[in-house]
């Protein structure tokens, strides 16, 4: 059986808006106090959109999200920070019929975790450890998973508080592109 997995034009509208939104979410709203620490809910239309359209639009929204984002940053861009954004949109996807039977805190916790654990925290504290110990790269992963590790641990919870509020307000079954569809 083959399957078509090409985007509709009002996927594809839904998604560019979604990663503008986190572009704005990441960038203008929440100030980042350094290049390696920022509180912001910037990943919350990454998931929505891999909740929504599946793990391939979901990836392209958080990896659009990011290169447009660095655009507006300081410091800017560097493909080898790009993976953390691409997994909350991948595994919001791919838990996607997992949601769709319950989308309560504790679902939409289970489905962030693998991507702020695997993402956030681990791949994101090796390689700034990389990128900024010179030489000390045990002592950087240590002191990187450690403020990390309390940095989205509470970002987690602003994320599953406003996708679980927006799901909660019935926006997106009105939309007609919740729940999803076999």
């Amino acid at each position: 059986m083959k399957r078509n997995y090409s985007m509709t034009t009002k996927t594809l509208a839904y998604c560019a808006l979604l990663a503008a939104l986190s572009v704005v979410l990441a960038r203008l709203v929440i100030p980042m106090p350094a290049a390696d620490t920022r509180f912001s809910i910037e990943a919350v239309p990454m998931v929505i959109a891999g909740m929504l359209f599946g793990p391939i639009p979901g990836a392209l929204v958080g990896f659009t999200a990011d290169f447009v984002g660095c655009l507006f940053s300081p410091y800017g861009y560097n493909p080898i920070f790009c993976v953390p954004p691409i997994l909350y949109g991948l595994f919001a996807g791919l838990f996607r019929n997992y949601l769709a039977k319950s989308v309560d805190p504790l679902h939409l916790a289970v489905s962030l975790l693998p991507p702020v654990i695997l993402g956030s925290i681990l791949y994101q504290s090796a390689t700034l450890a990389f990128m900024y110990y010179d030489g000390l790269f045990f002592e950087g992963f240590l002191f990187y998973i450690g403020t990390r590790s309390i940095q989205f641990g509470i970002t987690l919870v602003l994320d599953v508080l406003v996708i679980w509020l927006l799901f909660k307000s019935g926006i997106f079954k009105r939309l007609n592109i919740w729940p999803p569809k076999r």
